[in-house]
């Protein structure tokens, strides 16, 4: 299979949830029908993270490292992270969603993913949901990259994840996806109008 490659190695480095503690993550990859993993894993699950004394941050640089070889970019890999902790009755709940769309070009990056979770349709379900211990959640949390049928799925934000990535591509230039050279030319550009109004 001929195509260009996109490699990640980077973490899920912490989080930001202000009412919650002894959370841990899990990650899944969602990528089209023309990608495929080379190497390393498409999902993992962390430790349990609980906050310091002198920081509100859950810190868990958990490790991701992952392959792809693609033909296309449509389908870019997405990289969608879910958060679970313990509520008061010892009930194993979610406490965010979250996704990404992996970097498209080489380099060094950081995202912050806003988190979300289910919302009950009304104050008898989320009564219910809250006594039973079983809150809404996503079967599938891949369902999020989908987009089919999210729009009527009830949602609150709340939290939110720090990723850190190293990006190398291979190829892309031969398929067109190369942007390095368009953002030299931008650069240059740019300079050579700064040059000409300092002339002036």
């Amino acid at each position: 299979m001929t195509g260009f490659v996109l490699s990640v190695v980077g973490q899920i480095e912490s989080a930001d949830f202000p009412e919650h503690d002894h959370v841990y993550c899990k990650y899944c990859f969602m990528y089209g029908q023309d990608w495929e993993v080379m190497f390393g894993n498409e999902e993992g699950i962390s430790q349990v993270a609980k906050k310091s004394e002198d920081s509100e941050l859950l810190v868990w640089n958990f490790p991701v490292e992952v392959s792809f070889r693609g033909t296309n970019p449509h389908g870019w890999p997405q990289l969608i992270v879910s958060v679970y902790g313990i509520d008061v009755f010892g009930n194993d709940v979610v406490r965010g969603y979250g996704l990404c769309h992996l970097p498209v070009s080489a380099g060094q990056w950081t995202k912050t993913i806003p988190m979300f979770v289910p919302e009950s349709s009304s104050f008898i379900q989320k009564l219910t949901s809250w006594l039973t211990g079983r809150r809404p959640e996503f079967i599938d949390a891949r369902v999020l990259a989908q987009g089919e049928g999210r729009e009527v799925t009830r949602v609150r934000s709340q939290g939110k994840t720090l990723l850190r990535f190293h990006v190398m591509t291979k190829d892309f230039g031969t398929h067109n996806l190369d942007n390095s050279q368009h953002k030299v030319n931008i650069i240059g550009d740019v300079t050579n109008c700064l040059n000409s109004m300092r002339l002036c």
